[in-house]
């Protein structure tokens, strides 16, 4: 071999390992483009009904809005004719830090501002565009190693494989490891390495704009990190911008965010944001779900099944009747019975009730279970979220109260919480309705004043009529007594029934009676 062939393959060499990294560094540019364009997708969406409530209404928005900028960037792509390495890159940056900061801002804007939605749907839209040009930016920088029939499979099939993998992590790891806020701000960080990467191993080709793109994108990453570093006092100190009390305990599980916050001697549990109960007057409202069908039952109950009240507190007005042998709750979140089992705020008012020996704790989802049983309960006490979300409104329809049926004995009681007769009207005697279209023959809408809820109302059905003379004494109650229970089937003149739909799942007429009645309030 002569001296000059020698040189050539020394220099070849190196060229060829060059082309190899920058291919791999272009490789995992995709793979990481479609892991984080699905999170960001998912974190936007989230934070939005977590806020606003309407999931199917917002998830749809979001994809929605975020599908026509993505269409609209790769459509803007074409125009994009020069210097496509460096607009990678600066896409990237901007990308990370915009997608990195969307949940702190959507935070910050809901809590200090009326711009919430406007924010919303500029960021939904900024990054769409931005995830839009990725894609066509990634297939052209890859002519020069492959053709591109294999640059197209290749793009997309690891673009995909992100996506999957984000599908994945996002609320089996993401969202009850990490949060939301911190999930954003940790994505936002993933998604700046490819313009790391990318500016390392073509930072030949780059020359002095790649230096000056490397300062911006570390730039952007330390404002990133100090976001992170600082987020969960920042957290904290929004959260409590949203209580009135002292937060005592915030967690966020797969399913919600349990809150507790602490005002002198009001105790009051929030989920996603909703009031659960104050301590205050938390009373009125157990008292009235539990106690009432207690009173008015015909025959002994042995058997109680409660589904939801991961609180412990409609379970303590049940201990108060020594004849129940068994009572069965049934909860979808382990983390809330935890915490009803061993917060000592929450003991206080619980008495220990989910640690009783009378007391069996099923971790499962209400419906399913209903499914699965095969023993009948002399009573069922519903005490479940209101129905501001499309899997809530399952969980108030004619399917599930005619499971509900399915486990009741002949002669024994169902009782379901059944939001405001006077806020919601309409979604409580769409629920009434629903109730006895299911096949309880015998259907007894009542209501209370509990006033940190305002006027609340229940349901109490069954299979055989109903005969309201007092069976047992009102056991140590607060509120209640025989003398003023039948007060609480009169309903007003301004809350009396009205003409409703039925909810059914494929027809959830309940949340959009819900939703819509709230929105009129809140305006």
């Amino acid at each position: 071999m002569g001296l000059f062939e020698m040189s050539d393959a020394q220099t070849a060499l190196p060229q060829q390992q060059s082309k190899q990294r920058q291919y791999a560094t272009l490789i995992y540019a995709a793979f990481i483009a479609g892991l984080c364009s699905i999170i960001y997708e998912l974190l936007i969406a989230t934070t939005v009904s977590y806020f606003m409530g309407d999931s199917v209404k917002f998830f749809s928005l979001t994809i929605g809005l975020y599908m026509a900028a993505m269409g609209f960037g790769s459509y803007i792509s074409k125009f994009i004719t020069d210097k496509l390495l460096q607009r990678f890159v600066i896409a990237e940056i901007l990308l990370g830090l915009i997608g990195g900061i969307s949940i702190p801002l959507l935070y910050f804007t809901y809590t200090t501002t009326a711009l919430f939605y406007p924010t919303y749907v500029v960021l939904t839209l900024c990054i769409g565009f931005l995830i839009g040009l990725e894609i066509p930016f990634l297939t052209r920088l890859m002519e020069n190693y492959q053709v591109l029939k294999s640059n197209i499979a290749n793009i997309l099939s690891l673009d995909y494989l992100g996506a999957l993998i984000a599908t994945i992590a996002f609320p089996f790891f993401l969202l009850p490891v990490m949060g939301i806020y911190q999930s954003s701000l940790l994505f936002g960080l993933i998604n700046m390495s490819i313009a790391a990467v990318v500016l390392y191993a073509y930072r030949k080709t780059l020359g002095k704009t790649g230096k000056k793109l490397q300062f911006l994108a570390a730039a952007m990453s330390v404002v990133i990190v100090v976001m992170l570093v600082f987020s969960s006092q920042t957290l904290k100190e929004w959260d409590q911008m949203l209580y009135n009390g002292r937060i005592v305990h915030s967690e966020q599980t797969p399913y919600q965010k349990i809150t507790l916050t602490k005002s002198k001697d009001d105790l009051r549990l929030y989920l996603n944001g909703v009031l659960q109960f104050s301590s205050v007057d938390e009373y009125r409202y157990h008292e009235s779900l539990v106690m009432m069908p207690m009173t008015y039952a015909d025959k002994p109950i042995k058997r109680v099944l409660v589904l939801g009240a991961g609180d412990g507190l409609a379970v303590r007005e049940l201990l108060k009747y020594p004849e129940i042998a068994q009572i069965v709750l049934v909860d979808l979140d382990a983390r809330m019975t935890a915490l009803a089992k061993n917060n000592p705020h929450l003991l206080d008012i619980n008495l220990g009730s989910l640690g009783n020996p009378k007391v069996q704790v099923v971790i499962a989802d209400a419906f399913v279970f209903l499914e699965q049983n095969k023993q009948a309960f002399d009573l069922i006490i519903n005490d479940l979220p209101d129905p501001n979300t499309i899997a809530l409104s399952r969980l108030y329809s004619k399917q599930y109260y005619r499971l509900a049926r399915a486990n009741l004995t002949s002669d024994g009681l169902m009782v379901t919480q059944a939001t405001s007769p006077f806020f919601v009207k309409p979604a409580f005697w769409s629920i009434a309705k629903t109730i006895e279209a299911a096949g309880f023959d015998y259907t007894y809408p009542y209501h209370t004043n509990v006033p940190s809820f305002g006027d609340w109302g229940f349901v109490l059905s069954a299979l055989q009529p109903i005969n309201f003379i007092p069976k047992r004494p009102v056991e140590n109650s607060l509120f209640l007594t025989h003398e003023t229970m039948p007060s609480l089937f009169v309903f007003e003149k301004d809350i009396q029934e009205i003409d409703v739909e039925i909810n059914q799942i494929d027809k959830p007429v309940v949340l959009d009676y819900y939703l819509n009645s709230w929105r009129y309030f809140s305006d």
